[in-house]
């Protein structure tokens, strides 16, 4: 790899202060959110009767990914993730555009899950409680990465003990049946494709323990243990809540239920557990906002720091050691985007860039030696391969506006190339 950038050389270092159970801690608040509460039913309506496999399709791709993503952390622990790893191993272009799909993904994504507490919050004010919420963790990233750790230690905790009550309920009610979990004709194979390139969307949080790699006290060793951790606890949470919900529903039933977790518990017949659900969710969208919010920073801080965005945006706090021009900037994006945009739209389109940002961590990863700790070659081909089939799998309309901005990003960076820095 002579040929490649050396590792990056840090002017401006941030502090690192996350241990083992904060990085799991984090990793877990960017999984274990909204998306629970709401990609099973969109997730249901593509593959029907086939919503668990598709389920297991998406765990398959993210455990890959996210096996490359830690092996690469640890050879990389600086800020940015894949935008790193693909500028080291396999050429600047693809560390930029690995960059520019997760900045521009993963910020609609923050303004999904704004407006996801909005609606359920205050549904008659989404939009200025999706921004008074973006205001507000912006203020808490602002105030130190030690201070959004212990936050989210506090969310994941609401949001479990929430998802607890609901597959008690569910299990315990005399209208569960588990003949419901059989998988029928309504299944097909191209659905359940798309089903997991919805269910990654959920899943896909583990990187956030990646782009902070930066913060992390030992990270050769804290994020490869990190990230199996965290995805391994929150796939078992994502299967028994599905399990119990489906139980409960039916495909059909959950495919058509706006808030499938609060129906569940409504047929159960627990109806003072609706509203504790209706909050759980809005808490865990806030911890997902928030994990968010941390990961686009710091890309952002690892791209202006090689001027790909403006250098300005690479400074770091005296005080509070944390990327603060690029969290306000990335802040009063969200804020806008959160007041004027559409919540339907935002998850398909940050579903493909993640994907995308993924393939190229994955292909990163095939290029590791066995001395810098390389994973068996199969998992990033299988992560590659899987990456790039559910992207594709995704509704029409992601997948066009998804490659378009992709395309933009690509033209922007050759045209910069040709007019000089």
């Amino acid at each position: 790899m002579s040929d490649l950038p050396s590792p990056p050389v840090v002017p401006d270092e941030l502090r690192r202060r996350l241990g083992l159970f904060d990085a799991v801690v984090i990793g877990l608040g960017s999984m274990i959110g909204a998306g629970i509460f709401a990609a099973l039913a969109p997730a249901a309506r593509a593959a029907g009767s086939g919503l668990l496999v598709g389920l297991a399709v998406a765990a398959v791709v993210a455990y890959c990914s996210a096996s490359s993503s830690a092996r690469l952390a640890a050879r990389y622990p600086a800020s940015g993730g894949a935008y790193v790893y693909g500028r080291m191993r396999l050429g600047d272009f693809w560390g930029y555009l690995a960059g520019w799909a997760f900045v521009v993904g993963k910020t609609a994504s923050c303004a999904a899950m704004a407006l996801t507490v909005g609606f359920y919050a205050w549904p008659a004010q989404a939009h200025a409680v999706a921004v008074a919420s973006v205001v507000a963790l912006t203020a808490v990233n602002y105030a130190g990465i030690h201070k959004s750790a212990w936050l989210t230690r506090s969310i994941v905790v609401v949001v479990l003990a929430v998802l607890a009550a609901v597959v008690v309920a569910a299990f315990t009610s005399g209208v569960a049946d588990a003949g419901r979990l059989e998988i029928g004709p309504d299944a097909p194979a191209w659905g359940i494709l798309r089903a997991a390139g919805l269910l990654f969307f959920a899943f896909a949080g583990y990187a956030r323990i990646a782009t902070l790699g930066e913060e992390v006290r030992d990270p050769a060793r804290t994020i490869p243990r990190a990230i199996p951790v965290a995805l391994g606890i929150t796939l078992v949470v994502y299967a028994v809540v599905a399990v119990a919900t489906i139980t409960v529903l039916g495909p059909q039933r959950l495919a058509d239920a706006p808030a499938p977790l609060s129906e569940a518990v409504q047929v159960a017949g627990v109806n003072w557990l609706v509203p504790v659900v209706q909050v759980g969710a809005a808490v865990a969208a806030l911890g997902a906002l928030l994990a968010l919010i941390l990961g686009v920073s710091r890309t952002t801080l690892a791209m202006a720091r090689d001027r790909h965005l403006p250098h300005s945006l690479a400074a770091v706090h005296p005080r509070f050691k944390v990327p603060h021009r690029a969290e306000l900037v990335v802040g009063a994006i969200v804020a806008v985007l959160a007041a004027t945009a559409d919540i339907r739209g935002a998850i398909g389109f940050s579903s493909f860039g993640v994907l995308v940002y993924y393939a190229i961590a994955n292909a990163a990863a095939f290029t590791l030696g066995l001395d810098e700790g390389r994973p068996r070659r199969v998992i990033p081909v299988v992560g590659l391969i899987g990456c790039v089939v559910v992207a594709f799998a995704l509704p029409l309309s992601s997948v066009i506006s998804g490659a378009a901005v992709i395309l933009v990003g690509g033209a922007a960076y050759g045209a910069r190339r040709i007019l000089g820095r």
